[in-house]
């Protein structure tokens, strides 16, 4: 095991902690965003929580895939065989399965839930 592997592994432990929180951060903006979407607003609105609903979902997708990379261990980070050991225990089909639920939430959001709002149009005076 290389000494930066064992960095990588603690680093994703310590961004792997903060999931719970950047997981409640995501609910709450995925409400607002419901809430503007069930109150009508102007696609201004929608496109705005669309947003910071896609960067909360990306921050916590990011702590999901640190956690699931520190619970597989620090031996993963260089060898593939390893990773797929690490996938195959409980713990580790967990984290797998939230990040895939995660990225797929992500994806379903940027096609569907982020607003698409006309550019303005300008006029050029020759």
């Amino acid at each position: 095991m290389s000494r930066e592997a064992e960095v990588r592994h603690h680093a994703d432990q310590e961004v792997g902690k903060s999931f719970p929180e950047f997981l409640e951060k995501a609910r709450v903006a995925e409400a607002e965003l419901r809430r503007v979407q069930a109150a009508g607003a102007s696609p201004e609105e929608l496109r705005a929580a669309g947003l910071v609903f896609d960067a909360a979902l990306t921050d916590a997708l990011r702590a999901a895939e640190a956690g699931q990379r520190a619970t597989f261990g620090p031996r993963s980070y260089d060898d593939r065989i390893r990773r797929r050991k690490g996938r195959a225990t409980p713990k580790g089909a967990e984290w797998t399965s939230e990040v895939n639920r995660l990225r797929t939430l992500r994806e379903e959001n940027r096609l569907t839930g982020i607003a698409r709002v006309p550019r303005p149009v300008t006029t050029v005076v020759r």
